[in-house]
């Protein structure tokens, strides 16, 4: 584990105007990386020793905490985010913590991965954030209970070290652990108030899983399929056209900036592993004035540098969802989809099956990741 941005420290008490004006945060490596405790994704904050100011579950918020100065309730000040209640000693002889006592949650992943960077953010607790925080992994099979995740034989691995973190801030954390996990239990020490957690990683599935459903979503960010690159990500980002469920809302999607050239936009994705490609669904909900014009498909296998032309340009109406059954299954590892010639479209679906090789690979990883 290795920090790449560290922060300590109290902020200055808010003064007025924009909340997040210094606000400390910087640029991290890994946020490009998909969000396994993304609620979109069936993360959540399962349990807590103690939320007496603020509930555990405003962990997982996709969007900033927000801060409003006026808003108090019978207990206190009320924070977006999760905030305990401070710790006592034991007597008036021994008024502190004890060194070892803290504050924890234990968050399920939305899909298990491998951790490669954890945001732990304070924003907004300037003078009320924990001293340090600590981050521990898991990975266990099935939907256990807090009370099986607290069990004694247990064994966690550190993810992020009891550290000093700074209130108002994004404390990033980058992770070097190979291995599969579907738990976290955060710590903080001794007691505080964390806005936001942010777990960033790679999805490992479970092929067993996947095998029984035989055919399914290829690309879908649940079952590890991920966006490699894309033209253009202005307004939202291309990863949103593999989240979970139909889009909801127009920047649910991806949305390019307007061209005023005569090229077109696209995104490279990677699939789960090598499969055969049957059908495809291009989704435009809520994008009706600036939905893609047409759309075209193209795919690779492993190994190979030259795109193959699966579904060739075809005309898409907003706020719809486009269906193809393909003439023949497609093998491929690597697809992109050309819009043409800009816009955006809301979801991306291919389904198919893994071949033998990659269902091979798959079960390797799974197996070298400790599933």
């Amino acid at each position: 584990m290795t920090a790449t941005t560290h922060f300590t420290g109290d902020a200055n008490p808010y003064g007025g105007g924009d909340p997040y004006a210094d606000y400390r945060t910087a640029d991290l490596p890994f946020t490009h990386l998909v969000d396994l405790a993304d609620r979109r994704l069936g993360a959540g904050v399962i349990a807590a020793n103690d939320e007496f100011f603020a509930e555990r579950e405003n962990l997982l918020k996709p969007e900033p905490a927000h801060f409003d100065p006026e808003h108090f309730g019978h207990k206190g000040k009320i924070m977006d985010g999760w905030e305990t209640r401070r710790r006592r000693g034991v007597s008036a002889a021994q008024p502190h913590p004890a060194a070892e006592d803290h504050d924890w949650a234990l968050v399920r992943l939305g899909a298990p991965g491998v951790v490669r960077g954890i945001v732990v953010d304070t924003a907004h607790f300037r003078g009320n954030y924990p001293q340090a925080v600590s981050v521990e992994g898991v990975s266990l099979p099935g939907s256990p209970s807090p009370e099986d995740l607290l069990a004694p034989d247990v064994k966690w691995t550190t993810l992020v070290p009891r550290t000093a973190v700074g209130g108002h801030a994004a404390n990033g954390f980058a992770v070097d652990a190979a291995q599969r996990f579907t738990h976290l239990r955060v710590g903080q020490h001794p007691d505080g108030g964390i806005a936001r957690l942010r777990v960033y990683g790679e999805v490992a599935p479970d092929p067993a899983w996947l095998t029984a459903l035989g055919t399914f979503d290829l690309v879908a960010l649940e079952n590890g399929g991920r966006v490699e690159d894309a033209s253009d990500r202005f307004y939202s980002p291309a990863t949103n056209t593999i989240q979970p469920g139909r889009s909801r809302k127009m920047d649910d999607g991806w949305e390019t900036r307007r061209r005023r050239d005569r090229g077109n936009d696209w995104i490279h994705y990677h699939l789960v592993e090598e499969a055969e490609i049957r059908a495809v669904e291009i989704d435009t909900a809520y994008l009706k004035g600036n939905a893609a014009g047409w759309a075209s498909l193209s795919a690779r296998d492993t190994g190979s540098d030259d795109w193959t032309e699966v579904l060739p340009r075809t005309r898409l109406q907003p706020d719809t969802n486009h269906r193809f059954v393909l003439p023949e299954a497609v093998r491929a590892a690597e697809v992109r989809i050309d819009i043409y010639p800009d816009g955006g479209i809301s979801r991306l679906r291919l389904f198919g099956s893994l071949t033998g090789p990659g269902a091979a690979r798959l079960t390797a990883r799974h197996v070298e990741l400790g599933g």
